[in-house]
């Protein structure tokens, strides 16, 4: 950088990015340098963004040598998409909140700036502004004693019902609770955490409603916010009624109240930071923090000083990376408790990944190889997701592993009670990859564990799918009052049908059953069982996770699958933390690790995997997952990342190549 200023560029000239400019021509350590539109012809503009250069597009300004940071003022669906694009183009940037619609989408961004090396934060500025840590020092001193409740509000009235208005508009995330709803749950978070010790605090129980008017966007909400320490938040939004818009902060001793916190009591110019102090004794008092600087000034120069400083998110009290992602969770389960989903995050819209661009070409990320009895070229691993709720959240991760060369996807009829298949489904058609993708079901789970019941439930799996087969199907647990025979001819009719084409077998299955299924299918000239899906792991799982599961990690099963070469797609092949920090000798406080992987010839596998790591420069965790890989046998590890760095994290161990030697150490010494 050239200048000790920050050079800021505007995308997006509506009325927050002049807001921003007052408080960029009030800072310290940043100016504006262009404003970036689509219509750099538009009347008023130059006057309304006084000295700045017009810039004609939105790549453009990204594209500029003479800018350094970007203010995204954009509607909130096109914030991820420009924020990525920023990142990749080397622009530390600044996002008027929400800093964009869920919080798998903001995870998105910071994944991208994180990669990056850049600045990325999301524009709550009364976070910044003065007032706000004076409500953090009064709530420290113990003036009002322990914080018991907190209620917040933001609502305003439109003077009418506008269809295609921001605010109501279903194609631009319209409603409340994105809008204006961030605020009052930022603050309880932040207030909740001062009275924790700590920067902001997660609250553990979300519950919300709303009504929806036509478009289907919230025009009034409220949520219940609990919080581990006992304080509970009453928050509230509105863009079609009139709120009281106070903060209210109430103690053992008394109450904090504080009118338009966001803007200090002020508006977009100036806020003096009123504070009143009722006690209980009846005493009051007024605070101010008479602060006369342009509200938006504060924020102006955090982001710019922390982007000199080389820092890569806000200090606290600032939005941090991980203060902005708690948010986001909390609306979108007031989102989801409201029935609100916009049309722009359904298949039907999203048709291109985060970025704003078509899927891309797989790339070599994810190693393929072939797979016996799949006839497509397979990737290493495979994707398990069934932790999403929503297309447009699980497209993200299921675009990235696409992307990095990944095309086996994990699916069972029970995960997400169905919506799982569903989601993949939409995204196999609406990405077009059917045919280059390696499609997992299952059936015939617990308590149903019968032959006819597989016929059943695939009919509704390829229903969901959006697809006439599966390549590879299981059976999701064995009945062993069923004679094996049964299942075998029933798996095999689904051959015969068609709507298996590939392979078939048994998922948390003996040695001795698929031996005689295997029998069974010979004597008889059935299609024979070839695939297993069971605990695979550096770790030998010393006891089920859950009941009827089914470890192949030792001694006697890795003879059994060296000598029949059938392909393992193993669940929990990294032991589920073991090789992490989660776990160790000394921290027994996650029962399911201590429960299920404490033994001493597990702890010996771990110190040789953290061993190795060191002399290659990774984690155990990787040497972990890089062993199932390297077996002499096929296993093909179930990995289910619920972010894309976990993803990218993962996929690190495919670059580790272990020989033969190294594979017998790590597991034997």
């Amino acid at each position: 950088m050239t200048d000790t200023k920050i050079r800021w560029g505007i995308i997006g000239p509506g009325s927050i990015a002049k807001a921003f400019q007052g408080g960029l021509a009030n800072a310290k350590h940043g100016k504006l340098a262009a404003i970036a539109t689509r219509d750099p012809n538009r009347p008023g503009l130059a006057e309304e963004f006084p000295g700045a250069r017009i810039v004609a597009g939105y790549d453009a300004l990204l594209a500029d040598p003479d800018v350094d940071a970007v203010y995204i003022a954009l509607p909130h669906p096109y914030h991820a998409e420009w924020a990525i694009k920023a990142a990749e183009t080397g622009k530390h940037v600044l996002v008027e909140k929400p800093l964009a619609l869920s919080a798998f989408e903001i995870d998105a961004v910071f994944n991208a700036h994180r990669k990056a090396g850049t600045f990325a934060g999301e524009a709550f500025m009364y976070r910044l502004h003065p007032q706000t840590a004076k409500i953090g020092e009064l709530i420290s001193s113990g003036l009002i004693g322990d914080v018991r409740m907190i209620q917040s509000s933001f609502g305003f009235q439109m003077p009418r019902f506008m269809p295609e208005h921001r605010l109501f508009a279903n194609d631009l995330a319209g409603g409340g609770i994105l809008d204006v709803g961030g605020y009052p749950v930022s603050m309880s978070r932040y207030i909740a955490g001062v009275a924790a010790g700590k920067p902001f605090l997660d609250p553990i129980k979300v519950a919300g409603t709303a009504h929806l008017g036509q478009e289907k966007t919230d025009e009034w909400a409220a949520a219940v916010l609990t919080f581990e320490n006992g304080i509970v938040a009453q928050v509230s939004c509105a863009v079609f009624v009139n709120l009281d818009n106070v903060l209210r902060i109430h103690g053992s001793l008394g109450r904090i109240e504080v009118p338009d916190f966001w803007f200090a009591g002020g508006n977009r110019d100036q806020g003096l930071g009123k504070i009143e102090v009722i006690l209980n004794d009846g005493k009051r008092e007024s605070i101010s923090v008479n602060e006369s600087a342009h509200v938006y000034s504060f924020e102006a120069d955090a982001a710019s000083k922390a982007i000199l400083d080389g820092r890569q998110e806000f200090d606290a009290p600032g939005m941090t990376w991980a203060d902005s992602l708690g948010n986001a969770r909390v609306l979108d389960k007031w989102r989801a408790d409201s029935g609100i989903e916009y049309r722009i995050e359904t298949a039907a819209r999203r048709v291109n990944t985060i970025s704003g661009r078509p899927l891309g070409t797989p790339g070599n990320a994810i190693p393929r190889r072939q797979i016996p009895g799949i006839s497509k070229s397979a990737s290493v691993a495979a994707l398990g997701f069934e932790d999403f709720k929503t297309f447009a959240s699980g497209s993200i991760l299921l675009d990235a592993f696409y992307e990095a060369g990944g095309n086996i996807f994990d699916t069972a009829f029970i995960y997400g009670g169905g919506y799982t298949e569903k989601l993949l489904g939409e995204w196999l058609k609406n990405r077009g990859v059917r045919e280059e993708s390696v499609v997992i079901g299952k059936g015939a789970h617990s308590p149903l564990v019968y032959p006819d019941v597989i016929g059943k439930q695939l009919t509704q799996t390829l229903e969901r799918l959006q697809t006439d087969y599966v390549d590879v199907y299981f059976m999701h647990r064995d009945n062993t009052d069923v004679p094996v025979g049964e299942f075998v001819d029933a798996m095999d009719a689904e051959v015969e049908a068609g709507r298996i084409r590939g392979i078939f077998g048994g998922s948390n299955w003996t040695r001795e059953r698929l031996d005689e299924a295997i029998a069974y299918a010979e004597k008889t000239g059935k299609t024979r069982p070839a695939a297993l899906s069971n605990n695979f792991s550096l770790a030998e799982m010393i006891d089920p996770i859950w009941a009827g599961c089914v470890q192949s990690s030792d001694d006697e099963w890795r003879k059994w699958l060296l000598e029949r070469q059938i392909p393992n797609f193993a669940w929990s092949s990294q032991a589920r933390g073991f090789f992490t920090d989660r776990a160790g000798r000394d921290k027994r406080d996650d029962e399911e690790i201590v429960r299920c992987w404490y033994s001493e010839a597990n702890f010996g596998r771990r110190d040789r995997a953290i061993e190795f790591a060191k002399k290659i420069g990774a984690n155990p965790i990787h040497v972990a997952l890089a062993y199932v890989v390297a077996q002499p046998f096929p296993v093909i590890p179930l990995i289910g990342p619920r972010r894309l760095v976990e993803l990218e994290d993962s996929i690190k161990a495919f670059g580790i190549k272990l020989t033969q030697d190294d594979v017998n150490w790590l597991r034997n010494g």
